[in-house]
């Protein structure tokens, strides 16, 4: 299983944004759907071992399962409808019970810390980072990548994130966005093993 914790910054909790505006008025959730699409996404398929978080201003986490994951098109505009339907159902998540607002997809009322609570003994808990190690030769076993926004992570997050993280990496000597960190990390772990293409 592979796993993807992205952080949404500046993506509203209400889901009255307009699906035009991306970029502007949903604070970027263009950039977030390019990623949540990058980890699913394959040509004519969807990957069903991956688990994608989006933590919406530290406040609601929702969670798609390619295992169950039903109507992602590799399309922005598609995915951010995904994001707001799952935003409309945020009230009916209680305690740790999830709003379930389609197939594959959960909103649940946790933030970062709470969300890396859920999942980190399921595997190798990763921040890709600028300042990371050279992710060469390094083995990981069930990862669980975290990324940030288009936005630095805050002190309070880099705390949080210090508590749980197992390996700090660099997928590459460039800087790259975020949907792209994925589609290479991808690629590190496919291809583990492959001396032929």
């Amino acid at each position: 299983m592979r796993q993807f914790v992205l952080i949404a910054h500046d993506v509203p909790l209400e889901p009255d944004f307009s699906l035009d505006d991306l970029a502007g008025g949903a604070g970027r959730l263009d950039a977030l759907c390019r990623s949540i699409t990058a980890s699913f996404v394959t040509s004519h398929g969807i990957r069903e071992d991956v688990r994608t978080h989006l933590v919406v201003q530290d406040a609601y986490t929702i969670t798609f399962d390619g295992s169950e994951l039903r109507r992602l098109n590799p399309d922005e505009r598609s995915t951010a409808a995904l994001v707001r339907t799952a935003l409309e159902h945020r009230e009916e998540a209680i305690g740790m019970l999830p709003a379930e607002p389609g197939p594959g997809i959960e909103g649940y009322r946790r933030g970062l810390e709470g969300t890396l609570e859920a999942i980190a003994d399921d595997g190798t808990v990763v921040q890709l980072h600028e300042d990371g190690d050279a992710a060469v030769g390094v083995e990981l076993s069930d990862p669980i990548f975290v990324l940030s926004d288009h936005r630095d992570f805050t002190d309070e997050e880099t705390a949080v994130l210090e508590s749980v993280v197992d390996r700090r990496l660099r997928l590459g000597p460039e800087l790259v966005h975020a949907d792209q960190a994925i589609t290479i990390a991808h690629h590190y772990l496919d291809t583990d093993g492959y001396e032929r293409f």
